[in-house]
């Protein structure tokens, strides 16, 4: 029996933010971080980037108690496993061997984004009352009627870790590499902090740029010219195009962005003879700096580090922001004072006999993941309290 708090729950789906109603998802989500923004996620609609045709069909989730809306969720039905940096395309394969059907599967997360945050945005009281097994059941029930062969939740916060902790629920965990304010002024604060090695590296990168002729150019969403925005979109898709693969992101989504979240959009442009020839895209949170997006046409020696990581650093300072979280992928981070951080995600998958086999692999990366965490900390930059 649900306990009396809990009394007249329901976990509903929507297919469109649309029908969300605005209020209610900015009462649970507040404002801190870009990613949970009902405009962000609407811009993402509306561009076409999140759509059946795309392979994520919003399925947002509406907790209903009492007729109102006491919490939400984004959510997505998928038809493949990209652009979500969690990668189960083993478990895909090993469904397809055996002649069954991995998707589609209902996935709560952020689109194109390996950003931890809130997932669950519940009202204190639902949160508070909501245990992991009730939790649990009604994900597990809400898949079936969705048709799903399974639910994914990825980089939830740690208040949402301690609602999903449950014995059926498979947890994953990663590696990412973030960067840290320790009381930093300016980029020459940090870089005191590094060994002398380590110090002087960044300074010939940096040096060595500057030497090329490049300097950089900074524009928040409030000052961003079509035509700046235009380049940047070139340069987003070339990082795609260079491997072969087409970008997630359209440039109706960016003009989105910059027109309905300009106090979030960070874009640093790298110049040369007057003209850009790199940038990078960041979004601001409360107290998070996020480096989203990438590209250029032509390799210059070091600038993917100065303009999306010196810069980025030089950016947080100016904008007070103490966290810098660079999306996956990382040692070339960890050399440049990036430092590791364990991100997580839970899996609740139907099948039982797959269940259990996906559950060894869990704890079988998890113990190499821990193992590649202590090795990359013994490894930082940074000077011992007795050297330098």
């Amino acid at each position: 029996m649900p306990e009396p708090a809990l009394h007249n729950l329901t976990l509903e789906t929507r297919p469109s933010i649309a029908r969300i109603a605005k209020a209610d998802w900015q009462r649970l989500a507040g404002e801190a971080n870009p990613f949970l923004r009902y405009e962000f996620l609407l811009a993402l609609e509306e561009s076409g980037c999140t759509s059946a045709q795309t392979g994520w069909t919003p399925r947002h989730l509406v907790f209903v108690q009492n007729g109102r809306v006491a919490g939400v969720a984004p959510a997505y039905l998928k038809s493949h496993s990209r652009g979500e940096y969690v990668f189960d395309w083993s478990w895909a394969e090993a469904y397809q061997r055996y002649g069954l059907p991995y998707y589609p599967k209902l996935l709560m997360a952020i689109p194109f984004t390996p950003s931890a945050g809130p997932r669950l945005l519940l009202e204190p009281e639902l949160r508070h009352a909501l245990t992991a097994e009730h939790l649990q059941d009604l994900l597990d029930t809400l898949a079936q009627q969705q048709g799903a062969h399974s639910w994914h939740l990825l980089f939830p916060d740690a208040r949402d870790q301690a609602l999903l902790n449950h014995p059926q629920a498979l947890h994953r965990i990663g590696c990412q590499f973030h960067w840290h304010n320790h009381g930093y002024r300016q980029f020459d604060d940090f870089l005191a902090a590094l060994n002398s090695r380590k110090r002087k590296s960044i300074r010939r990168e940096r040096r060595q740029v500057a030497e090329q002729g490049i300097s950089f150019q900074w524009f928040d969403g409030h000052q961003l010219p079509d035509e700046v925005l235009d380049t940047f979109f070139v340069f987003y898709q070339a990082t795609y195009f260079k491997r072969g693969q087409q970008p997630y992101l359209n440039h109706a989504f960016f003009a989105r962005l910059r027109d309905t979240l300009p106090e979030h959009l960070h874009l640093v442009m790298a110049m040369r003879d007057g003209k850009m020839i790199a940038g990078a895209l960041f979004l601001a949170g409360q107290s998070t700096l996020y480096g989203r997006y990438w590209g250029c046409l032509d390799e210059y020696d070091h600038l993917h580090f100065e303009t999306c990581y010196y810069q980025g650093i030089e950016l947080a300072l100016t904008l007070g922001l103490d966290h810098i979280d660079a999306g996956a992928q990382g040692e070339h981070k960890l050399v440049r004072g990036f430092e590791p951080v364990i991100t997580h995600s839970w899996h609740g998958i139907q099948h039982p006999g797959f269940r259990d086999a996906i559950a060894d692999f869990t704890r079988e990366e998890a113990d190499h993941v821990q193992g590649y965490f202590k090795q990359a900390v013994t490894a930082l930059p940074f000077r011992q309290q007795t050297g330098d």
